[in-house]
């Protein structure tokens, strides 16, 4: 693969953007070689998943959703895309650093039909992190519609953290009932957010922050929707180990990396500047 060639990264306006809103997207940022192996990585990973996945719809959904974490050292396909591509110096472009780590890889699959939304949420109070230099990177391999893409809410990153709840039962598993503000009814009143959303082909990623709010709704009989998001961290980013479970869990970590400390460990490792240069 050719790595990171400058035409793939985000340019100063979206930087800029990307700052202001929390989130952008880049088009044509996989070459359709990378993209095919993300297919066939997500096509093992839903032939085989992980202790770690979870069914994100009920058992009366007229579809699927099914969501696994954590597989890049057991996919190869994930790792090649994850260090091989332009993702990690756009990473470092849109986060101004000087040095970004891998956090984590999500795979999420809608199935034909499915009904079930992903509610509006923040991901970094699920986290064991702090800070603000992160992207995650939302990735899908077959053709989304409007309709049926990632919306985010335009300078959400900015805060509060807003309490983060189960998504199927709306339960408070993270941070103590009442710790947190709970986050606006968006829906109820989608006209006083600034919405942002993209229709999206193979080879596209939505960058956003990891405080962004974003959401996405059910997906449309006759399509599917295999998307694969990776986080990544730069350089303020910081171990914040928690006395609950997060999501995703790292077990033992809390014994091995201080609070405070950068993610120096085996299980975050430096994507940029690439171990060649």
């Amino acid at each position: 693969m050719n790595a990171r060639p400058d035409d793939r990264l985000p340019s100063d306006q979206q930087v800029e953007e990307f700052s202001r809103d929390g989130a952008i997207v880049l088009r044509g940022v996989l070459r359709p070689a990378e993209v095919e192996l993300l297919r066939q990585g997500i096509d093992a990973n839903l032939a085989a998943p992980s202790v770690r996945a979870k069914v994100a719809s009920r058992p009366d959904d007229p579809g699927f959703f099914i969501e696994d974490f954590c597989n890049w050292q057991e996919i190869p396909a994930y790792w090649d895309v994850i260090s091989r591509s332009a993702l990690p110096a756009a990473a470092a472009r849109l986060t101004k650093s000087t040095q970004v780590r891998l956090y984590h890889d999500h795979m999420l699959t809608k199935e034909s039909g499915t009904r079930q939304r992903t509610p509006w949420h923040q991901d970094q109070p699920y986290y064991n992190v702090e800070g603000s230099q992160n992207v995650s990177f939302w990735i899908p391999v077959d053709p989304v519609s409007r309709a049926s893409t990632l919306e985010l809410v335009a300078g959400s990153h900015k805060g509060p953290w807003l309490m983060p709840r189960t998504f199927m039962t709306n339960e408070a598993k993270w941070f103590p009932e009442g710790a947190l503000a709970d986050l606006p009814d968006i829906e109820a009143d989608r006209a006083a957010h600034d919405i942002l959303g993209w229709a999206a082909e193979p080879g596209d990623a939505i960058a956003f922050n990891m405080l962004t709010l974003h959401a996405s709704a059910g997906l449309e009989p006759g399509r599917r929707r295999r998307v694969f998001s990776v986080r990544m961290l730069g350089d303020d980013m910081r171990h914040a180990p928690r006395r609950w479970k997060t999501s995703p869990d790292f077990p033992g970590l809390a014994e091995q990396l201080p609070a405070g400390a950068p993610m120096a460990h085996p299980l975050f490792p430096v994507l940029w500047p690439p171990a060649s240069s």
